[in-house]
């Protein structure tokens, strides 16, 4: 293809048409690439020179991923602990700051959010302990998963290294450390992180990630950055058919394009196009239990913050004060508490609440808004991302089995709680609720890190479906592959013995 013209019909899911803007047709030049979303009709200029710098970052990886096969795990083990060893180094580690906080006063004159983007000591430190977890991990090349024993010969099923893992995440510098975890288990990495914390990374790759790849004796390119800030770096790169698998971090539409297009290629996703955590309190809820749940769910904005609380009709008079008194603790920790209500509920909240104004701290800076606004019960799907004011919604359901009808449809199915004292609640709760990350207390416990004791490289919800044979959490040593080993010590098995003569 080398030109496109405006209004030019494109064919997209087999059976729609998607037409070219003026816009699109001007800036197409012979050698770009259109990427044609077939879910969506979107369409993705890619020019020539960003398909060539994504490619090559690819490319790297892929030579990088068939040399690392010949490269010891003591290597590995040693690129870990040089890795940490330079993020702990205090000239090392301010060469990266002043590079964050110039991209962080960069973010805040358009407006961007920097809650994620700006390091800290505390990122700092848990980015040198994720590391360390990998430093002492077991090595799993090989690791023997299921031995089947025939007279004659025995079958063994190992551990393999998977390939290339793409990954992709917007301005959150620490975790360029967690997505080497993938090496652990033999694979390499190309990244692409978002405009907004470029300079991070490229200061994380000058001064701590290279140095240490060149001296454990990594192959050149087993971790490599897609250095630059166009989308459509992003686009190429999940367009590419070597990758083996491909994880987006964060959420919303950008991340829900990428994953259908590197579904289109035919590579794998660990995504979660929507974020956003439910709790559901039942009719034998504990009031106090629920209060805290609440709460402790409202820290910061992160995927599995608290976005919907679901409150049996039953028990309004005394759960909906109840999560007041929540949210005004959460607003108290933060800036202020803003709250959608599912229309109808509205009654049951003080004449106080529905009066409020309150000073938001929006990306763009703080804007003056009401406290309680009212929302459509098909809006319940919408992830509420806020800055300092916590912000979500409420709706008041006959039942818990309305609530996880509620959920099932409109959420992005991916963290729910139920608040109950009745065991057997919560039994049919998990049976019913569509969610790979079902709890009974606060929604922030999902977290690799935190539950599991090992870096998360990615977070999947089901809303593009349930995972084939893993679960929502996707870590360094869950990056594998399976292969089969045959042992035999029978040279006469065969398969028709009773034609089989002796030789």
């Amino acid at each position: 293809m080398e030109t496109l013209a405006p209004g030019q019909a494109i064919p997209f899911g087999g059976d729609r048409v998607a037409h070219v803007s003026e816009p699109l047709a001007k800036a197409f030049q012979t050698g770009d690439r259109l990427v044609v979303v077939q879910e969506t009709g979107d369409l993705l200029h890619v020019p020539a020179v960003i398909q060539s710098l994504a490619a090559d970052a690819v490319g790297r990886a892929h030579g990088a991923f068939q040399a690392l096969g010949a490269t010891s795990d003591q290597a590995i083990t040693d690129f870990f602990r040089a890795f940490a060893a330079n993020l702990a180094d205090d000239t090392i580690w301010s060469a990266i700051s002043d590079a964050n906080a110039t991209d962080v006063a960069s973010a805040q004159t358009r407006g961007r959010s920097t809650t994620r983007l700006a390091v800290s000591e505390v990122m700092r430190r848990d980015m040198i302990a994720g590391l360390e977890v990998w430093r002492v991990a077991p090595a799993s090349r090989g690791r023997v998963l299921e031995r089947v024993e025939h007279p004659g010969w025995s079958v063994e099923q190992t551990a393999a290294p998977l390939g290339v893992v793409g990954f992709i995440f917007e301005g959150r510098p620490n975790v360029f450390a967690d997505a080497t975890g993938v090496l652990r288990t033999g694979n390499t990495v190309v990244f692409r992180i978002g405009s907004d914390a470029l300079g991070t990374a490229r200061a994380i790759v000058e001064h701590a990630l290279e140095p240490a790849l060149k001296a454990a004796g990594l192959p050149e390119g087993a971790a490599a950055l897609v250095d630059s800030p166009a989308h459509a770096a992003g686009w190429a790169m999940f367009s590419d058919p070597r990758l083996a698998l491909a994880v987006a971090r964060g959420s919303g539409p950008a991340v829900a394009q990428l994953g259908a297009i590197a579904r289109q290629a035919g590579t794998p996703v660990s995504l979660h196009g929507t974020g956003g955590a439910w709790i559901v309190a039942d009719p034998s809820a504990d009031a106090e239990r629920f209060k805290r749940a609440v709460y402790h769910s409202l820290d910061r904005k992160v995927c599995n913050t608290l976005n919907v609380c679901a409150i049996v009709r039953e028990r309004a008079s005394d759960l909906v004060p109840a999560f007041l008194e929540a949210l005004r603790a959460a607003g108290e920790r933060r800036q202020g508490v803003k709250l959608h209500v599912v229309e109808g509920g509205e009654s049951l909240l003080p004449a106080s609440w529905r009066a409020a104004r309150l000073m938001v701290a929006r990306a763009e800076g703080p804007r003056e808004e009401d406290q309680v606004e009212i929302l459509a019960r098909e809006d319940l799907g919408r992830e509420w991302e806020w800055e300092e004011t916590p912000e979500l919604s409420l709706v008041i359901v006959d039942s818990v089995e309305e609530a996880v009808a509620l959920f099932n449809r409109y959420s992005p199915q991916f963290a729910a709680s139920l608040i109950a004292q009745d065991a057997q609640a919560h039994e049919r709760f998990y049976a019913a609720i569509n969610a790979p990350f079902v709890g009974d207390g606060f929604t922030r416990w999902v977290d690799g890190q935190f539950a599991l004791d090992r870096p998360e490289l990615g977070l999947s919800n089901w809303e593009h479906g349930r995972l084939f044979a893993r679960g929502g959490v996707l870590s360094g040593d869950g990056v594998f592959a399976v292969r089969a080993r045959v042992r035999q010590t029978d040279p006469d098995l065969d398969r028709n013995p009773d034609t089989a003569r002796p030789l």
